[in-house]
């Protein structure tokens, strides 16, 4: 893997631990994308509701450094994408943030479905959107995430500032 590869699956450059990448590798998204559904599903099929705190986690983790807290991050950053014959595919780093909270809020709404309220059903559902997501993002390349921040941007709800390069996000 290139160093421009490497860098894009690190923090900013103000080496803040507590910084997000951006811009990040598309690659390496997908691909972390994928291993959320893998996770997911397990939780689902194997009814391992247990496994919604490591998924919560995960997203937690990745919503406030990027890759560097995240076991499933660190692995696909450093372990998988490097090994994988393909370029690197830089895109901005804050809608990625974003969808990232998204699968937070979905991931932890689960987790106290199941575990807070015994509510394995419920919380199969709200998994079962999730798994939709981010099958999306790691099939298609089609992150719901950054489509809605685009339309809070457009709406005027995010300020433009915060991704200057995502104003062009529906080219993509």
């Amino acid at each position: 893997m290139s160093a421009t590869a490497q860098q894009l699956d690190r923090p900013s450059a103000t080496g803040s631990l507590f910084s997000f990448p951006d811009p990040v590798n598309e690659v390496s998204a997908r691909l972390v994308a994928g291993g959320v559904v893998l996770i997911a599903l397990a939780t689902i099929v194997f009814d391992q509701p247990w496994l919604t705190i490591p998924l919560a986690y995960g997203f937690f983790a990745r919503v406030l450094t990027g890759p560097s807290l995240s076991p499933l991050g660190q692995l696909v950053t450093r372990v998988v994408t490097p090994r994988l014959p393909v370029e690197a595919r830089p895109v901005p780093g804050p809608p990625k943030r974003f969808a990232q909270a998204i699968g937070l809020t979905f991931s932890l709404t689960a987790a106290v479905l199941a575990l807070g309220f015994g509510l394995r059903g419920a919380a199969y559902v709200v998994l079962g959107l999730l798994v939709a997501a981010a099958t999306l993002e790691s099939v298609f390349g089609y992150c719901l995430g950054c489509k809605v921040f685009a339309l809070l941007m457009r709406a005027g709800v995010i300020p433009e500032e915060v991704c200057e390069r995502c104003n062009d996000i529906w080219a993509r």
